[in-house]
């Protein structure tokens, strides 16, 4: 089993930043892949941005030079979350990928809203 714990939404100004955090415990040894995926009210969950053991990431292009995810893909991943937008505005949820739970794990999520 692996629990995942999100933290660091709140609420900014368009044009700022936050910083989201999510560490891993329990049986981490079976991570080889962790994401951050949002969901907007009404819309369907998606992929923000992954990284991959051995340091691959994938960004969605809606935030390709704005946000950065890092980490060491197996116990903790962040997500820099810079010129914010109002659209940006969403649940973000931690995601980790098991060799052996294929299904992954969730996050309880963390909250950011981006409102003047």
């Amino acid at each position: 089993q692996v629990q995942l714990v999100e933290s660091g939404g709140g609420l900014v100004q368009p044009g700022g930043s936050l910083r989201l955090s999510c560490a891993a415990s329990g049986s981490t040894f079976s991570i080889y892949r962790m994401s951050w995926y949002r969901q907007a009210p009404g819309k369907q969950r998606e992929l923000v941005a992954a990284i991959i053991n051995g340091g691959s990431t994938i960004y969605a292009d809606s935030v390709k030079g704005r946000f950065t995810i890092s980490g060491d893909a197996k116990s903790t991943v962040y997500l820099q979350m810079n010129s914010l937008k109002p659209e940006d505005t969403a649940a973000y949820y931690c995601k980790a990928l098991s060799t052996t739970h294929p299904q992954g794990y969730w996050g309880q999520g963390t909250q950011v809203t981006v409102s003047s």
